[in-house]
């Protein structure tokens, strides 16, 4: 099993980065002999262990594409279509008489065609690039920076805390549950470690009154606008997160975030909440506090 594991990661990487909109002969997203091997043999595997190899290469093409574009954004019937893809090319591979480069031709058509109907806007971007594509910018920021730009006083800090977008490394959770705050932190990447979940912030359960404090740098909120500009935008599912995130917060508790989300902070109840705005030093962005009073 660790062999074939080993597999899918060299194969992924042999095509990291390929734009898979380009339609040229140039383009060299294909199949490594390996991966060709490994998967006619897959026969000998029950149905536990070529499950849990769908789950693995599922979330490993997950976290591809989220390496690319992070404003990617994948519901759960997405990823269920991507694992049956991979199912479908298992079977293909498996029982079908054409070559290897028709099975992959069409797999890799699949692919896109699932790429379009679940982000629209990557055809758009990427049909006119080079073959090779720079992953859009995403970084993450120190504990310090991150405190100090969405004004959080650790002293004061009410809890539980819960961070919507940490990263990838977890940086302000780590740090915070360092310092004995109770703090998890969601994002859409695997994790080893109790404080930190994989989850789409569209479809965490955030319950009611629960959490002290919500931060999001550069995170939610910067998706939010995002899809709010975009044709083909997901904004109203957004707002309605953006709601019970709201509504999740303790009466007190307070959702720090940036940048601000002037669209739709404009129409709430200024006797449910109070609003705070503030530039940031040395940025062309604004955080924004709201605190839930009642």
């Amino acid at each position: 099993m660790q062999k074939l594991l080993e597999i899918i990661d060299k194969q992924i990487e042999f095509n990291q980065g390929k734009n898979i909109f380009l339609d040229q002969p140039s383009v060299s997203l294909r199949f490594i002999n390996e991966t060709v091997r490994a998967i006619v043999n897959i026969g000998n595997l029950n149905n536990e262990s070529v499950d849990f190899l769908l789950d693995y290469i599922t979330d490993k093409v997950l976290q591809e594409f989220y390496r690319i574009n992070q404003y990617y954004t994948f519901n759960n019937q997405a990823k269920s279509g991507l694992r049956e893809i991979y199912y479908q090319l298992f079977l293909k591979i498996k029982t079908s008489h054409s070559s290897v480069d028709t099975i992959s031709k069409n797999h890799y058509q699949n692919l896109k065609l699932w790429l379009k109907e679940s982000n629209g806007f990557a055809e758009k971007i990427y049909s006119m690039k080079d073959e090779i594509i720079d992953p859009v910018a995403c970084s993450e920021y120190s504990p310090d920076l991150q405190t100090k730009i969405l004004r959080i006083d650790i002293k004061q800090l009410s809890e539980p805390v819960l961070d919507i977008g940490c990263g990838r490394q977890g940086n302000l959770v780590n740090y915070l549950c360092e310092k004995g705050i109770d703090c998890i932190g969601i994002d859409r990447f695997s994790f080893d470690v109790p404080s930190l979940i994989n989850s789409d912030w569209l479809e965490y359960h955030y319950e009611k009154e629960k959490w002290g404090t919500i931060i999001s740098n550069l995170g939610f909120s910067n998706h939010f606008k995002h899809h709010n500009l975009r044709e083909d935008g997901n904004y109203i599912k957004y707002g309605k997160t953006y709601m019970d995130i709201l509504h999740s917060l303790k009466i007190g508790g307070s959702f720090h975030y940036a940048p601000d989300l002037p669209f739709i902070e404009q129409y709430l109840d200024l006797n449910k909440f109070k609003v705070e705005k503030n530039g940031i030093e040395d940025y062309d962005l604004k955080i924004t506090i709201i605190k839930r009073l009642r």
